[in-house]
């Protein structure tokens, strides 16, 4: 199956959620995940008119960054106190925030406000990153004074499982936490994303109100 196939699947796959939904597809950004594959395959992905990238490591990032333009970069992954003066200027969007050193070393090196998504830990997999659900009011009020970070929205990731009920209910969970941050009005964390849904799991995301989905394995790189 070629790229272009497989993306067309995808966006068919993606109506048909955001039907049985009753959502409306223009609410869905649909960042895909071109980590593990070449510069030269990432400019094909670019090429089918997907404007919304995502990239995990610093180097790779800041070579595709000089290589291709007319992109919106999501950094998706932690980042290093040490690395992120070599791309805080570089992204447009950074997913994984879930500290408050490196909340205060982006806004140190950004001139501009940085859009970002804290990471939630729903699941309380010891594997996974992100603030702990309990923790994300105090962790999110922290941020206040820090010019230069904006919280858009809030991001986690399920279970690897087939549990529908299981995975769902994560997704429901993030969504309710997103309610409660808005609910505290705070100018700096509007927080009206949701960046949630991957490859195995994203009709389940978009059933439970993601907006952003992050997409490698079924698009980019079936093979690997």
């Amino acid at each position: 199956m070629t790229l272009e196939v497989r993306y067309h699947k995808l966006i068919e796959d993606i109506q048909s959620a955001c039907s049985k939904a009753n959502r409306d597809v223009s609410e869905i950004t649909l960042i895909a995940v071109t980590k593990y594959v070449t510069i030269d395959e990432t400019k094909q992905v670019h090429a089918l008119g997907i404007h919304d990238l995502g990239e995990n490591r610093v180097k790779e990032a800041k070579e595709k960054i000089e290589e291709i333009e007319d992109v919106t970069w999501h950094f998706i992954g932690p980042l290093q106190s040490r690395k992120v003066k070599e791309i805080a200027e570089q992204i447009n969007y950074f997913h994984a925030l879930d500290r408050l050193r490196i909340a205060k070393e982006l806004n140190k090196r950004r001139s501009s406000p940085l859009e970002c998504f804290v990471q939630v830990n729903i699941s309380k997999e010891a594997t996974k990153g992100g603030v702990e659900q309990e923790a994300l009011k105090d962790f999110i009020q922290s941020l206040a004074g820090l010019e230069n970070i904006r919280v858009v929205g809030l991001m986690t990731m399920a279970p690897h499982s087939d549990d529908e009920s299981l995975v769902r209910g994560v997704f429901k969970e993030l969504n309710k936490c997103r309610d409660d941050i808005q609910a505290l009005d705070l100018p700096y964390a509007p927080c009206q994303y949701l960046s949630m849904g991957m490859s195995n799991d994203f009709e389940w995301a978009i059933l439970e109100g993601a907006t952003h989905l992050r997409i490698g394995s079924t698009l980019v790189n079936p093979e690997r």
